[in-house]
């Protein structure tokens, strides 16, 4: 067969979207599992807990009906109502199902957000340290990034004052996520309520992204909409994969002012139509009281391993900046150890079968010198895991010109 003389070119924009480094650790502990050694991991962002039986159920029973058509793209209106009365309760906020829309995961409903709202050209401001997607969809869309350098003496993230400090015209929208990726802290409620009327008097956007709300240790769950006199340009970005324990069923939401409904639902139409129908049935299960209690089950334990791995680190003589409020994360600052965080990572998987994050994957801003570790494994397995870091690092050397 003679070779095609066909030359496959790819999108100037798509060259420039980053890997997750973190899928380089999981393949290398998959590898090592699966040549027989012991991996403790604790690199993943996914509660190591299924999804509850009730949504098996709930999902199971709604395919032998027959209900596996596609939804309105806004989403089952049970769901949306649902979600409506759950934000009462949950939050003492007051969410009208029509501000509500159902999306393929939360990844979806922000590519939804950002398309809405972002021209070519337009600035989005966002803290460094942060999930990594933002950054990407951002560039995907043709934006310009303002990437805010954030340390432990601001836990991590933006408030305020740094909104006024980097402030620049331009700025369509302000990123943030309460509690955070990779870093487990919040940003408190005032201040919250500050940014978003600052962003107001500037004319931009507050996106906020509470997936981790609920997950929460210490304090009550706590969202942005529970404030009476929020102005419009606040969006809030949610999911049912952390708190929820349904990663694999793909399932977000987004809640946005009344202006920018009818544009998602546009864009939703083209992009993926709706969100799976079986998920979304499992969904309404999930928000009933006895399953709400299951999770408040699972809430407890994720803060008694919390617990258990920042003291048992404390113990072991590491500095830690910060104790998460929320998530399932730890940031760990190694640089008493190394220069290069991708490398330790990897040595320390090697060495010990204990898999963690480098913080390349979150940002620039220190990236060499954090690393991220998940609390998402067994108190037993997070014990084991320190003290084998602790007998890692010390005989660790890095490499030179790391």
């Amino acid at each position: 067969m003679n070779k095609s003389p066909f030359k496959a070119s790819i999108s100037q924009i798509a060259e420039q979207i980053q890997p997750f480094h973190v899928m380089k650790i999981l393949g290398e502990a998959k590898a090592l599992e699966a040549a027989g050694k012991k991996i403790i991991h604790m690199e993943i962002g996914e509660p190591d807990f299924p999804s509850l039986p009730c949504v098996h159920e709930a999902a199971t029973q709604a395919a032998a009906l027959g209900l596996t058509h596609y939804t309105p793209t806004l989403g089952l209106p049970a769901l949306r109502d649902k979600l409506s009365h759950f934000y009462q309760s949950f939050y003492h906020a007051d969410v009208a199902a029509d501000n509500i829309m159902i999306t393929p995961g939360s990844s979806s409903a922000l590519h939804l957000v950002l398309t809405a709202i972002l021209n070519p050209g337009d600035k989005v401001l966002l803290s460094d340290p942060a999930y990594p997607c933002n950054r990407q969809f951002v560039k995907l869309l043709q934006g310009q990034l303002i990437g805010v350098p954030v340390g432990h003496d601001t836990q991590y993230q933006l408030n305020n004052e740094l909104l006024k400090t980097h402030w620049q015209p331009g700025i369509k929208a302000v990123m943030v996520a309460s509690p955070a990726n990779p870093t487990g802290t919040i940003i408190e409620q005032a201040e919250l309520l500050a940014m978003a009327n600052f962003l107001a008097e500037k004319n931009s956007y507050l996106i906020v992204d509470e997936i981790y709300q609920g997950l929460v240790y210490e304090r009550p769950a706590e969202s942005i909409l529970a404030h009476k006199n929020l102005p419009d340009n606040v969006i809030v970005i949610n999911s049912f994969s952390k708190f929820f324990s349904m990663t694999g069923w793909r399932l977000g939401w987004c809640i946005a002012p009344d202006v920018l409904m009818p544009v998602l639902e546009r864009l939703g139409q083209n992009l993926f139509l709706a969100a799976p129908t079986p998920s979304q049935h499992g969904a309404l299960r999930v928000l009933e009281a006895d399953a709400l209690a299951d999770l408040e089950q699972r809430r407890q334990t994720f803060e008694s391993r919390r617990n258990t791995l920042y003291h048992s680190m404390r113990e072991a003589g590491f500095r830690l900046n910060t104790l998460p409020q929320g998530a399932f994360y730890l940031y760990w600052d190694v640089s008493e150890f190394t220069d290069n965080a991708e490398n330790f990572c990897s040595d320390l998987l090697q060495a010990t079968g204990v898999a963690i994050t480098p913080g390349r994957d979150f940002g620039d801003y220190q990236a060499n010198q954090h690393v991220r570790l998940a609390y998402t494994t067994t108190q037993t397995e997070l014990t084991l895991a320190v003290r084998k870091i602790a007998e890692f690092v010390k005989t660790y050397q890095a490499p030179e010109n790391s």
